[in-house]
């Protein structure tokens, strides 16, 4: 066979040529590739020279995924999740939210780090097994991993590594100035991170984040340099904001009723929290749009599906998080009560003339008592709750987390959608396409057949199926019947009087003179005794 290549130079389409001298018969085509959202695909389809084969061998179907391989990679990407939210968000949480002891968050952040690189080598290392749909013992292919750090994914994840790295630099010279801080206590002071290493900082989230964005579905469909950033930006919106929240999590785990956390730190939270969560909105609507492309592919697709799942547990999410920022503004306001003042906006002094600036005061008379709020709660009580709200509201984002995980693996529904509708190369474009699994209980009696109608409207179709086994193989059968059956107008059966073609079933014309949803009826016999009939409803535009 010569090299593949892609048709006319059309990125949707995929060509190979063939051998000369071909032998009469039915040939499978087997194949697989890589989408440019970087998921593998497979699948596999007939054609014949001359004389259809009498009978023709089980033939695997493309290479199917492993199990195993595929288990791991989508929990290598959970991690690489969850792992980067939390090095994002609690590096943002100890600049932006300034709690009193810093120290608290070196532990999870370097967890952060390693789990993150530990999970970004998984990803490199089990790249090639995953595209080719082999076992993980593959990853130790030296040639194969090479090919990986050529292709656009395992350059991304390749870069990661490099960011990481400079990560590491970063968090190292931080934790030095944490460690001067305890002789020096001007170090540990807000205004001690400077402007150069907060847009350093900066600039690495969303470099961060692009590795991400870059090698999912953000790179195909519409409008792809608005979708990459809107990407960046949902990501980075959901590391300040899940992050943080174990940042918070810990800082009130670790206060006491001697040494409590103030007040003032979950307010600055709940105030990065909201903003966080009105970009997840407006980004989050606007991939849901890219990735579905119709309503109707909300309910239709694997896609929409989990992006139901994902909403639904979002809203658990919400609820919670509301419910933080609730306990938050309590507790802000206990605070000031239990400190029986009022602090009004404090004015500037002005700055002399050729020498530092002096600090901020307070003009006199501008402090008055403020009265406690009757029956109020006290803090520590309150602090326990805001600490039992955010728990909710973090288990819930890892599960948020877990389903992105698996959402980023799944093709979109508008790409979904675009392939039941568009027609492989050289064919007419089948109208409908059904799969009907069946099992007839006995070893190996499992499998699916696949259904094609064309044009899947009133009038004559054609009719072929493709019989698979429960590892995605081909399979020959001794027999398969189709009948056609419209219950609402007390039609049918209509039986399609397949013909075995040698590796496939077809029917040239199946006439269905009714528009409506048809009852389709499958009988699958795979030996002398063992058969079984599955039905599946069909829809027959006029």
């Amino acid at each position: 066979m010569g090299e593949a290549g892609h048709a006319d130079g059309r990125s949707e389409t995929a060509r190979v040529a063939l051998p000369t001298g071909l032998a009469q018969g039915t040939y499978t085509v087997a194949w697989r590739v890589v989408s440019a959202d970087s998921h593998p695909v497979s699948g596999a389809f007939t054609f014949s020279v001359g004389r259809p084969s009498a009978t023709t061998a089980s033939v695997e179907a493309g290479p199917a995924d492993d199990p195993l391989t595929k288990a791991l990679h989508i929990g290598a990407r959970h991690l690489a999740y969850l792992a980067g939210a939390l090095l994002i968000g609690a590096a943002a949480f100890a600049v932006l939210c300034r709690p009193p002891d810093p120290a608290v968050l070196r532990r999870p952040l370097k967890a952060a780090w390693w789990t993150l690189l530990a999970a970004t080598l998984a990803l490199l290392a089990l790249r090639a097994p995953y595209e080719a749909g082999s076992g993980p013992a593959a990853a130790l292919d030296a040639g194969a991993l090479g090919e990986t750090l050529t292709s656009r994914p395992g350059a991304l994840l390749a870069a990661r590594v490099g960011l990481l790295a400079v990560c590491a630099v970063m968090l190292v010279g931080a934790g030095r100035r944490a460690g001067g801080g305890a002789r020096n206590p001007a170090a540990r002071a807000p205004g001690a991170v400077g402007r150069r290493s907060l847009v350093a900082g900066g600039a690495l989230a969303v470099a961060l984040a692009l590795t991400w964005a870059a090698a999912e579905h953000a790179v195909t469909g519409p409008q792809v340099p608005v979708a990459v950033a809107s990407a960046v930006l949902h990501l980075l919106a959901t590391a300040v904001w899940l992050g943080g929240l174990v940042a918070l999590l810990l800082a009130l785990r670790r206060s006491t009723p001697a040494a409590p956390l103030p007040a003032a730190v979950a307010a600055r939270f709940s105030r990065i929290a909201l903003a966080s969560v009105t970009v997840l909105v407006v980004t989050g609507v606007h991939q849901s749009w890219r990735g579905l492309g119709s309503w109707a592919a909300l309910t239709g697709t694997s896609y929409g599906r989990l992006l139901l799942a994902k909403l639904g547990v979002v809203a658990v999410v919400l609820g919670a998080a509301a419910l933080s920022r609730r306990w938050a503004a309590r507790l802000v306001a206990a605070d000031a009560a239990r400190s029986g003042t009022v602090v009004r906006p404090r004015a500037r002094v002005p700055e002399p003339a050729g020498g530092p600036p002096l600090p901020e005061a307070e003009p006199p008379g501008r402090t008055e008592a403020a009265e406690p709020a009757a029956g109020a709660r006290p803090a520590h009580d309150l602090r326990r709750a805001l600490r039992r709200s955010v728990l909710v509201e973090a288990v819930a984002a890892a599960v948020v987390l877990l389903v992105t995980s698996v959402l980023t693996g799944t093709a979109p529904g508008r790409a979904e959608t675009e392939a039941v509708r568009a027609a492989p190369a050289g064919a007419l474009p089948p109208a409908s396409v059904t799969t009907i699994p069946f099992d007839v209980g006995t070893p190996g009696g499992r499998g699916r057949v696949q259904i094609t109608l064309d044009p899947g409207r009133t009038g004559d179709n054609a009719v072929q199926a493709v019989v698979f086994t429960a590892r995605g193989g081909l399979t020959a059968i001794p027999e398969l019947r189709l009948s056609f059956r419209l219950p609402a107008q007390d039609v049918g059966p209509i039986d399609a009087g397949l013909v075995d073609r040698g590796g496939y079933w077809s029917a040239n014309a199946v006439t269905l003179p009714l528009a409506g949803d048809w009852e389709m009826k499958a009988t699958v016999r795979v030996s002398e005794v063992d058969q079984v009939s599955e039905s599946r409803r069909v829809r027959i535009r006029p």
